[in-house]
């Protein structure tokens, strides 16, 4: 199986296509057919039939709106917000590391 670059949950820019500049977090990757599926991105309309089949017995028929995936070479990975805080973090042990060698108590 292909690996990708990015994966769920990632924040990503689409940087080809007719939501070229558009942001969003990844909902799903589909490595074997090399595409993801961004929230908000590449939106369809699909027409669904009512049935009788489903867990509480009727489903509800008509249009939905939904994202459909786009190719993953058409995406780029941004700098996410968990990256700046585990980074902020690291200050903080730093600090506590030179108190321990030095011997003081805080």
């Amino acid at each position: 199986m292909p690996k990708l670059h990015v994966k769920k949950g990632d924040l990503v820019t689409v940087i080809a296509g007719k939501d070229k500049g558009a942001k969003g977090r990844v909902i799903a990757t589909l490595p074997r057919e090399d595409r993801v599926v961004v929230e908000g991105v590449n939106m369809i309309k699909k027409h669904t039939k009512e049935t009788n089949q489903g867990p509480r017995g009727a489903k509800t028929g008509g249009v939905q709106t939904m994202e459909a995936p786009i190719h993953v070479s058409n995406v780029k990975k941004l700098k996410d917000d968990s990256a700046k805080d585990k980074a902020a973090d690291k200050p903080a042990d730093k600090k506590a590391d030179k108190a321990d060698e030095t011997g003081e108590d805080s």
